[in-house]
């Protein structure tokens, strides 16, 4: 199996790009095009680490590969500069859109924190406001080149301020308007979701959808916090669910586990996962089961029944899409096309959307793997 240099593949011959794909897990300001930043850095007079586009992304490869989730965020002060100006951010949810479709995506969520985009002079309104018309610029380009493609806002809160009432009241405020869901985001050790119990009970007196970043900097008090305060719906990440598995014993495919209790809860409630491969390992999320994505408790969650999804986290970060993601995974576990299309039903199924919404989602990808 050999990814192309567009990061496409195939497995039993059927191109994975032009499959029909569902993206839970992107965040806005991890996906902006490198081009982009240049381009928008330029116009605003903005000094850049790393002359050009190639220098830029050398930069990023050298923040990004770091086995750090707090080196790994600093890059993103460089990509939330250009993204202060109404154009600044619609131009970005635009294409953010146009390259999901183009990696044969139906249906996105797209995440992202209006509070560090206020610094030129937006409201936290007008800039949800940007997003959402990027958004519906990028729905049209992609029908218009015969590609559908819809894509809801997840507004998040940054985990280590005091704003995320405020945000989660922007959340509410625009559910009719392209919001979809809420998060929390930011360094996660030593900043769990008891600390904002009060806007978790805010969004569920508002019926409000919540996922939440959880198990990939802390592990199960994080997760266990992320259920209990927040009402986590989903997790995000969630991968260091895999430290309250204890493996008896392997023979072949056959894996005995024990189960703590927060795992248990989750594999049987079905809370779904929004695993990103490649951002886990360079986060070091997944440092202790190994350094490389064998290493990766992915399959272990699978095999034993875990709502797991893939996602990106950042595709400019780490350099990659959604099919290149499941291109990696295929080759490393030696997943099928049945496999590949478990985890877009699951994705399906988690998406914040209408149970009559999620049905038709789930047809698509039916449809679109048989035929």
């Amino acid at each position: 199996m050999t990814i192309d240099a567009n990061g496409d593949f195939r497995v039993q011959g059927v191109s994975v790009r032009s499959l029909p794909k569902v993206s839970l897990h992107d965040h806005l300001d991890g996906a902006v095009r490198i081009e982009t930043v240049v381009q928008l850095a330029e116009a605003a007079g903005i000094d850049l680490p790393g002359a050009g586009v190639d220098g830029l992304a050398s930069w990023y490869d050298e923040r990004t590969d770091s086995g750090s989730l707090v080196e790994y965020l600093s890059a993103f002060d460089v990509t939330v500069s250009v993204m202060q100006t109404r154009e600044g951010l619609t131009r970005i949810a635009r294409e953010f859109v146009e390259d999901l479709a183009e990696d044969g995506v139906i249906y996105g969520e797209v995440r992202w924190a209006p509070e560090l985009h206020v610094a030129g002079g937006l409201s936290p309104d007008e800039a949800v406001e940007a997003v959402q018309a990027g958004i519906e610029e990028g729905e049209d380009v992609a029908d218009r080149s015969g590609r559908s493609i819809r894509v809801g806002q997840i507004l998040s809160a940054m985990r280590h301020t005091d704003r995320s009432l405020e945000i989660a009241e922007l959340a509410v405020r625009h559910r009719e308007r392209g919001v979809v869901g809420f998060d929390i985001a930011g360094p996660e050790d030593g900043f769990p979701p008891s600390r904002l119990r009060e806007t978790f009970d805010y969004l569920a007196s508002e019926f409000f959808p919540v996922t939440v970043h959880a198990g990939e900097a802390a592990g199960i008090d994080s997760i266990r916090s992320a259920l209990i305060d927040g009402r986590a719906l989903r997790l995000g990440h969630g991968v260091r669910l895999a430290s309250d598995l204890n493996v008896v014993s392997r023979a072949g495919d056959e894996v005995v586990v024990t189960f703590g209790p927060v795992a248990r809860w989750v594999r049987d409630r079905e809370i779904p996962l929004e695993l990103s491969p490649s951002s886990n390992l360079q986060t070091g999320a997944i440092e202790a089961w190994g350094t490389e994505l064998a290493d990766h408790p992915f399959d272990l969650l699978y095999q034993l029944g875990f709502s797991v999804t893939v996602n990106v986290d950042n595709r400019t970060m780490s350099r990659t899409s959604l099919t290149r993601e499941l291109a990696l995974l295929a080759r490393t576990f030696d997943y099928d096309l049945n496999d590949l299309q478990a985890f877009q039903l699951n994705a399906a199924a988690a998406a914040f959307l209408s149970v009559e919404e999620r049905e038709e989602l789930i047809e698509l990808i039916a449809e679109g793997f048989a035929a």
